[in-house]
């Protein structure tokens, strides 16, 4: 059942469309899976569709050949090197697509067609129960002093009462040096009390500019 269409050396025209047909269908599905649960911009679905039948094509023509397959790799090495870095999304769907094309490639085309399900299968259970879902509510608070204040202690009588933690991580000049941005990670004991938290800043700060908000992550984070 799981057994390779091709033997070495012999391509039967059939067995290419098979493989080529399936190749699609995957990219297909995968880069439909893709949208669904992601944010799209640019031809990355499109590319995704076509890397399965790409790649099963390469396999297809390397077929054993040392030499072909050094090139090839010298060759997807430039690409990588010239890319610009993805999401973990992107670099996950991509390396399933590759799946995909290699096993197609090398003639199991069931093999593909049931690994493709089980995969797709469990993508879709993952993120329909918020798996990927911040488990840690953590904000990011940005908030304008005065030059003339000492911000070390200035608001720590005021965490204590909102937060569970609070962490400095910048501080920077503003305004020509008149004014102090201070940046805070933190975690709110009630998130329903936010107004009250800024309230109680804003009078420590002058009325100065405050912004809270959920904390940032890197695009590239994996």
């Amino acid at each position: 059942m799981f057994d390779s269409l091709f033997h070495p050396g012999a391509f039967v025209f059939q067995q290419v469309l098979l493989v080529i047909a399936s190749s699609l269908t995957g990219g297909l599905l995968l880069a439909t899976l893709y949208k669904i649960h992601n944010a799209t911009q640019g031809k990355y679905p499109i590319i995704l569709a076509i890397i399965p039948v790409v790649s099963a094509m390469i396999i297809m023509l390397i077929n054993g050949n040392i030499g072909a397959s050094i090139a090839i790799a010298a060759s997807f090495g430039i690409i990588r090197f010239r890319s610009a870095a993805g999401t973990a999304a992107e670099i996950g769907y991509l390396f399933v697509a590759l799946m995909l094309g290699l096993m197609n490639g090398m003639g199991y085309v069931v093999l593909s067609i049931v690994s493709l399900i089980i995969v797709a299968a469990f993508i879709f259970i993952l993120e329909t129960i918020g798996f990927s879902s911040p488990t840690i509510k953590d904000k990011r608070l940005r908030i304008t002093i005065p030059e003339n204040c000492n911000y070390a202690n200035l608001f720590n009588d005021v965490f204590e009462k909102y937060t569970k933690n609070a962490d400095l991580i910048r501080v920077r000049t503003t305004n020509m040096g008149t004014l102090y941005e201070l940046t805070y990670v933190l975690k709110l004991k009630d998130y329903g009390a936010e107004k009250d938290f800024i309230d109680e800043l804003r009078c420590r700060n002058g009325n100065l500019d405050i912004i809270l908000g959920v904390l940032d992550r890197e695009k590239n984070e994996m």
